[in-house]
Formats: structure tokens, sequence, C-alpha cells
């Protein structure tokens, strides 16, 4: 029936090929139902709620992408960068509680799920130019880099200087150092599930020498916490739609980047430049967004680890639901996740910020009105502890660039509207 479906013949794959590729990708990917609920309960989100939601959310995602987008090997989760923007950015930084937060992802994942369905998608993505999108991107993996050292301990907070050197001479800091290099090169050496082999690694040293305390493997399933406590009552106000159109524009370009760059290794594009079926795949994330702010988690979006399943020989959305599958059987962890000691979960979102970071590669720096804003998106995510004011900067200068050197014609119109929706939240 499965092959069938599927049509491995017709794809060129098999059954344990599929199954294969998602094992593979599954492994890339691991390290996020740990590294999730960590960053979120810093927000005020119940961690074992979270992990709970974490886990199901990637699994209803999954199966959604594997049984509607069959041509898609795709895995999806709780995105880097947004969750982290939930956290630190709209829970800590602008005092909303969890509730409010995940009322602001349920109306972008709703309003993402709107224009999946419409022809709309598409002048979207062809809209914004792409170095904002690299820069926006890198930006996100800055902002990660910062977090992730501060929970490390490799940096800390100063009243002069804002940050400083954090205290090196910390056993559990340096074996956070340690587990970031090993991370690095399990990689170069092409070792799948660097990030998880690094995170369970460390971790199980840290627990022998006394560093970190050691709760058991397997327990009970944490309650959903955060089931249905969304409130749409902030996420609809003025004060909060700088917010739902950051949650969005991220998880939106991210999306399409991701199924972008999936596809071309799978071999999804057609003569034209157009990729095959990605109306399918990008309905079945925003719909996996919106299932996850239902059970109490950050934006859900497609992942970049999926191009190790592919080049594994996933090609079917088979090696999805193989994903899905695996993580299920992982929500007996929930011990062994608040096990896991902070700063060596800090070390892997470092790792990851890593990769956010390589987009500057492709800027066009030869150009500096297009490389100035997307610079500018970088360093202020950061600075401001804040993805949102990242994009409102970049999209403010980039329009004023334009109009100022005289190269408005040409410029999409949803540049000036994001740039003026900018300068009033800003205002307000």
């Amino acid at each position: 029936m499965l092959d069938k479906y599927f049509e491995y013949k017709k794809h060129k794959t098999d059954f344990q090929t599929e199954v294969i590729a998602g094992v593979t990708t599954f492994l890339t990917m691991a390290y996020i139902m740990f590294l999730n609920p960590i960053i979120l309960a810093d927000g005020g989100f119940d961690f074992g709620g979270v992990f709970t939601a974490t886990i199901l959310s990637i699994a209803v995602a999954c199966f959604i992408m594997g049984f509607y987008g069959k041509t898609w090997p795709i895995g999806l989760a709780p995105g880097m960068g947004l969750n982290a923007f939930v956290a630190y950015g709209v829970c800590l930084g602008m005092n909303y509680t969890p509730a409010e937060a995940l009322g602001a992802v349920l109306v972008a994942g709703i309003i993402f799920l709107i224009i999946s369905l419409t022809p709309i998608r598409s002048w979207i993505i062809n809209s914004i130019p792409k170095s904002l999108k690299l820069g926006i991107g890198a930006g996100i993996g800055l902002f990660l880099a910062i977090i992730g050292l501060e929970i490390m301990g490799v940096v800390a907070d100063h009243p002069v200087t804002l940050v400083t050197l954090g205290n090196l001479k910390s056993p559990i800091v340096l074996l956070a150092c340690l587990a970031f290099i090993v991370m690095i090169v399990l990689e170069k050496l092409k070792v799948k599930g660097n990030i998880i082999i690094g995170i369970i690694v460390f971790s199980a040293i840290a627990w022998i020498f006394g560093l970190a305390e050691f709760k058991g493997v397997v327990g009970s399933i944490p309650p959903m916490t955060h089931l249905f406590q969304f409130d749409l009552g902030a996420a609809l106000s003025a004060s909060m739609a700088t917010v739902v159109f950051t949650l969005f524009f991220v998880d939106f370009f991210d999306t399409a980047g991701t199924l972008t760059s999936v596809a071309n290794v799978a071999g999804k594009i057609d003569s034209k430049g157009r990729v095959q079926d990605i109306e399918k795949a990008m309905l079945a994330d925003s719909v996996g967004t919106v299932a996850g702010a239902v059970m109490g988690t950050s934006t859900v979006t497609s992942y970049v680890e999926s191009g190790a399943g592919v080049k594994a020989g996933g090609k079917t959305g088979m090696t999805s639901i193989v994903i899905g599958v695996l993580f299920l059987a992982c929500l007996f962890f929930a011990p062994l996740a608040t096990s896991l000691p902070k700063q060596i979960d800090g070390a892997a979102l470092v790792y990851v910020a890593v990769l956010f970071v390589r987009n500057i590669v492709d800027i066009e720096w030869d150009d500096i009105s297009e490389a100035a804003p997307a610079v500018l998106a970088m360093i202020t995510m950061p600075l401001t502890y804040s993805i949102s004011n990242g994009i409102a900067m970049a999209f403010i200068s980039y329009a004023l660039i334009k109009i100022l050197s005289g190269k408005v014609v040409g410029v999409s119109p949803a540049i000036w509207l994001v740039a003026v929706l900018s300068v009033i939240s800003f205002a307000v």
C-alpha cells in the first residue's frame, strides 16, 4: 500500500532507503527536543509542557508533510531563532505572557496558511531582495550566538560594556566550550547526528564528574501545560502587530528558503527554475505552525537539516513519516531532557548559530546599497536583542537608500509597505 501511495518506483527509491533517510534527518535535528524547552522555559513557559508539545507538534507536522506533501522528504520542528525571539524578545523583552505569545504564533500561522492557498505566496517570495533575506538569516544566527554564549557562561552581563567575558575557570563552562569544538570536528568528519552526539556525550561527562544532576532517562510523559492556552486578545492588538509580522516573515521566508535548498538537492527544480509541488509543502508547513501554537510551542517550520536525509536517498513523504515516528518514540525521555546541563545545550545553540551566519557569503557585497541594509539587520538583532528590530531597521534603511540614490524604479511595493509599517511601529 505504501509503495502505491508514495510511488517508490517512480521516484527511484524504496521503503528501506526512505527509512534510512528518515533516521538520518532525525539524528541531525533531534537536538531540538531538548533545546526548545530550555529556551522557551527562560521566557516563562513550562519546561515539561513544551517538551511534550515540541515532540507532538513535530510528529503532527511531519505526518502532514508526509501524507499531503508526499513528494517532500522534509522534517519539521519549532524553528531556532523564532523560539528565542518568543522567549527573550516577546516574553522577557516585551513582558507578554506565554499565552499571549502563543496567540501571536497562532495568528502568524493562520496568515501563513491563508497566503499559502493564494497566488500571493509567489509574489511575496519574489518581492523581498535576496540581500535582505540573507542578512536577516545571518542576523538571526548572531542573535542565537549571543544567547547561546550567555547560556554557556562564556559571556556575561556588564554594567558599562553591556557584555563581558564569563567565568572561563568554571569546569562546566570549559566542558561546554569543548562540546562546541567537538560538534564542529564531528561535522568536519561528516558524522551524522553530531549535535545530539555532542549533547549526550558531554552531558554524560558532566554527570560523571558531578557537574550536573542526572535525573534518569525515561519516565512519564509531562502534561501539555500550554495546550489551547493561547490568548488572541493581545495577538490582535496594534502593539503586537510587529511581533506577528516578524513571526510570519521569518517563518515564511525560512520555509521558502529551506524548501528551495532541499528541492535543489532532491532534483525538484524544473528547467524554468520552478520548484515542483512547493505549494503543498508550504501549506503543510503553515498547518504545522498552527498545530504547534495550539499545542503550546513556538513556530514550527521546515528544517534545512532535511538535506541530510535527501542525500541519504530520501525522495518521498515516507521520510517525513519516519522522522515523526522516531520523535514520538522520544516522548518518554523527559527525565533525560531535564538532566542536560544548560551550558552544553548552549554550545549546541552556538553551533546552530554558525549555520545561520553562513548566509553572509551570498550577499552582494559589491553593491553597498544592497549590502549595508543586510549588515544593519545582522548587527541590530543581537545588539537590541530583537529579531523584529533588525528586520525593521533593514527595511527602513533599504527604502531610504533607494529613494535618496534615485533607484526607486523596480523596487517592490512590499518594501515600501514594510518600511512604512516599521516606522509606525517605532513611532508608536
